[in-house]
């Protein structure tokens, strides 16, 4: 039985449907994956990608960047912060973003410019599948 996948940011729905397959990045835990018949489970989301794998066996590819996710029955929903789309990423932008991010990274430690950094990493990563 396939999951129905919700993937929601403030501003919109991003992706919905049925999927095989949800692999996404929590914090403290890793990368999880979620199959039909996955237990109950609410986890925050770190920077990272996220793949959704439909019933027709095509991978979706998003950058999330934070959020909450919760499995219950046969149902996954992710709540994002901030999500694109591997196909709604500007790849020159998150290039400019990153190179931007390292020159401040190298004048000044504070968590936010790293979190900047990771952020473009993480768009040009997903872009890169």
């Amino acid at each position: 039985m396939p999951l129905q996948v919700e993937l929601v940011s403030p501003e919109r729905v991003l992706w919905s449907g049925e999927a095989t397959m949800v692999i996404a990045r929590t914090i403290g835990g890793g990368d999880i994956a979620f199959l039909d018949g996955h237990a109950p489970f609410v986890g925050a989301l770190g920077i990272g990608a996220l793949t959704i794998r439909p019933v027709d066996g095509t991978d979706e590819h998003v950058a999330v960047h934070g959020g909450f996710v919760e499995v219950s029955d046969n149902t996954v929903t992710i709540l994002s912060d901030v999500a694109e789309m591997k196909d709604h990423i500007d790849e020159e932008r998150a290039r400019e973003a990153k190179e931007a991010a390292e020159a401040a990274v190298r004048s000044e430690h504070n968590g936010e410019i790293e979190a900047d950094l990771r952020r473009a990493e993480t768009r040009l990563a997903v872009v890169a599948l």
